[in-house]
């Protein structure tokens, strides 16, 4: 079972961002995401094309469950 943090934060345009991470521990805490996403903004860590990162919009973490196929 995999488990996805997604990140939703506000950009100097207005717009939002989301950033994905993949296998993130699925009892990761609430104030601990917390915590991540204010020092992302604080320390302007990443960029893009809609401005700095400058508010948190909202945090998910997203259970996907992976079948492989022995197709060989």
């Amino acid at each position: 079972m995999e488990h996805i943090l997604t990140m939703v934060f506000l950009a100097t345009q207005g717009d939002k961002v989301t950033f994905s991470v993949n296998g993130v521990k699925p009892d990761l805490k609430d104030e601990d995401v917390k915590k991540l996403m204010a020092t992302i903004i604080a320390k302007d860590i990443f960029v893009s094309t809609k401005g700095s990162l400058v508010a948190v919009s909202s945090a998910q973490i997203t259970q996907r469950e992976i079948k492989k196929l022995n197709i060989k």
